[in-house]
């Protein structure tokens, strides 16, 4: 369609008169003065227009008024006349309106014929959204992964599995077909499944369980059967579904009753999970942060018949994590991870690599070249606290009411025993 477009175009250039005629526009009395004298040589009627060559060969144009006696007059004077139909148009009109449905009609052939070479909307649709993920310089080990040692140690088996397998089918043992990983949000879910994918030295299929269901029915049951095609010509392989319950919600309980999109899927996924054999090294692991809106059939044994819980990490875990992320980070030598980690009980490990992140940011907003104890103080205080507050104006004396307040929690945390030490006192409002 646009090659046909352009042909027009460039005929339509081709086609042009090299120098537009200039055409003075004049009243119709004044038209009739120059035929009285004489200096008309042609006359173009079209309907009302009355176009007239004059013998000097300028032109001139006007509009009749009801004056039948105008062709009369004219061949008394010896004007050529000439008539052109009110309706004429452009040639290049004229073409455009010939070959513009059937141009038209051969782009939208060519379009089909492209769509039908790489599939069809729905075939599309089936196709699997998961991501797969073999480059080696983004692989994840245990070593990435800190706090959660007891955690490793349960799935070490399962890398085991993947690296040798002939160990355990020798002595009769069946790996568990999948594994739930169970958390808090921010725990490392995500990527306990990539280090054991990592460790493994396997390919990593992700996906998000809301990945599964779309508006058309069937659609999320093909996904699923698309996904565990994918992952058997690859395996062995890990396959990580990420917020399963989006899709693996107990049934029965949705408006669409037994006939619902995600109960499809879900089914599905039942009957790949059941007629996994582990001789093909497929393993699948999900992670949730709500195992009890899941289906009794997803968790029985044969299918998730592993669960892994993750926690909060604990004061050594901490550390473990802090010292992880901030292996790229130059540090002043002030700085000391335990202290921050006993000053971050219940931080998560992503919220202990945004203390890291934060920390850095406010540095280089300071231009220094190391990030000190004081930076992670003051990225510790704003993710905890909020930020500071300097548009809150304090009289004197709301101050030192606050400063007696504080001074007070501080004073009885120092002499009740078996408190934890005062760490740090402050008076500035913050936003939380």
């Amino acid at each position: 369609m646009v090659v046909g477009l352009s042909i027009l175009v460039l005929l339509n250039l081709w086609n042009m008169p090299t120098r537009a005629v200039v055409e003075e526009e004049i009243m119709f009395s004044e038209f009739m003065a120059k035929l009285d004298q004489g200096s008309i040589d042609k006359v173009i009627m079209q309907g009302h227009r009355v176009t007239a060559v004059l013998k000097d060969n300028s032109h001139i144009r006007t509009y009749m008024a009801d004056y039948p006696d105008l062709v009369q007059v004219l061949r008394e004077k010896h004007v050529q006349i000439e008539a052109k139909p009110l309706g004429e148009t452009s040639w290049y009109v004229t073409v455009l309106m010939t070959w513009g449905p059937f141009v038209l009609f051969l782009g939208l052939w060519v379009f089909l014929m492209r769509r039908m070479q790489t599939g069809n909307a729905a075939m599309s649709l089936a196709k699997s959204k998961a991501r797969m993920q073999t480059d080696e310089r983004k692989k994840v080990t245990f070593s990435d992964v800190a706090g959660i040692d007891e955690v490793k140690e349960e799935v070490q088996e399962t890398v085991e599995f993947l690296k040798d397998p002939r160990k355990f089918r020798k002595l009769g043992g069946r790996i568990p077909k999948g594994v739930l990983v169970v958390g808090p949000p921010g725990t490392g879910k995500t990527l306990l499944a990539k280090a054991i994918a990592g460790e493994a030295g396997v390919p990593f299929f992700s996906i998000s369980g809301s990945d599964f269901v779309e508006m058309f029915v069937g659609v999320g049951a093909s996904r699923v059967r698309a996904l565990f095609e994918d992952a058997k010509k690859h395996a062995p392989c890990i396959v990580f579904i990420d917020e399963i319950d989006a899709v693996g919600r107990s049934r029965g309980a949705g408006l669409g009753g037994g006939n619902d999109e995600r109960e499809q899927t879900l089914n599905q996924l039942l009957v790949e999970m059941d007629g996994f054999d582990t001789t093909e090294g497929v393993i699948l692991v999900a992670a949730t942060n709500r195992p009890d809106v899941l289906d009794p059939a997803l968790l029985r044994p044969g299918r998730f018949d592993r669960q892994v819980t993750v926690n909060h990490p604990d004061l050594r875990g901490r550390s473990e994590i802090l010292r992880v992320h901030t292996k790229k980070v130059p540090m002043a030598a002030n700085v000391e991870l335990e202290k921050i980690a006993r000053g971050t009980p219940g931080f998560s490990g992503a919220d202990l690599a945004n203390l890291v992140n934060e920390a850095a940011l406010w540095a280089a907003r300071q231009n220094k070249n190391e990030v000190g104890m004081a930076d992670f103080e003051t990225a510790k205080d704003k993710i905890m606290m909020g930020a500071e507050r300097k548009s809150m104006i304090l009289t004197d004396e709301e101050k030192r009411i606050t400063a007696y307040h504080e001074a007070g929690h501080a004073l009885v945390a120092t002499v009740l025993p078996g408190t934890d030490p005062v760490h740090k006192v402050s008076i500035i409002p913050r936003g939380r």
